[in-house]
């Protein structure tokens, strides 16, 4: 296979997919019947070409949003204040907070200059997320419901502005479906915030 159309089924497979980490790369380039020793050589000629850029260790995309570190903590999903936002409950700036089930390091990351926090969650807590547009792209975010109970597991403080708006738009039923699924004590502190509820 010739080397101009090699490099062109490299910036295409970039095209078709949203994030690219290293080892599916390397799949990729094997198919081609290429060789994949030269991954890390031809990933550093993209980024100085500025073709794709570097989002996290081993993942990259040719998009520039630190949202996309989302696709890089799998399983894992967009939540809390940066849900808010998507969900117009929340009109100030905020940097995508990516929960995960995954042993990662928790707090700030800097993700090609722009901020980004990482928060850990039980896998059994890992539900209520549906895929939203984000730009260019859709990304795995948490729902309205999930969001509220999200924001009262991590004792995140809820204006009464913002909560007001979450009485509004959740779905109550939805909400006490999805509260089932935890210990008492946050259940009665979730349902504490919402009159009538029982």
């Amino acid at each position: 296979m010739g080397k101009i159309r090699y490099m062109q089924d490299v910036r295409d497979f970039f095209k078709r997919n949203i994030v690219v980490d290293v080892n599916s790369l390397k799949k990729f380039i094997q198919q081609k019947k290429g060789n994949e020793k030269y991954i890390h050589l031809l990933i550093t000629n993209l980024i100085k070409k500025g073709e794709i850029k570097r989002i996290t260790k081993g993942y990259y995309s040719i998009y520039d949003d630190p949202i996309l570190s989302v696709f890089c903590f799998k399983p894992s999903y967009i939540g809390l204040q940066s849900a808010l936002s998507i969900h117009d409950l929340w009109e100030q700036e905020t940097i995508p907070m990516v929960i995960t089930t995954r042993k990662v390091r928790q707090g700030i990351r800097d993700v090609n200059g722009s901020n980004i926090m990482i928060r850990r969650i039980s896998k059994k807590y890992f539900f209520g997320i549906s895929y939203e547009k984000e730009g260019d792209f859709y990304a795995p975010v948490s729902s309205i419901e999930k969001t509220f109970i999200d924001m009262i597991y991590f004792k995140q403080k809820i204006g009464k502005e913002v909560l007001n708006d979450f009485k509004k738009k959740m779905d109550r039923k939805k909400l006490n479906d999805l509260i089932k699924r935890y210990p008492n004590n946050l259940r009665k502190r979730i349902l504490g915030l919402l009159p009538g509820q029982k």
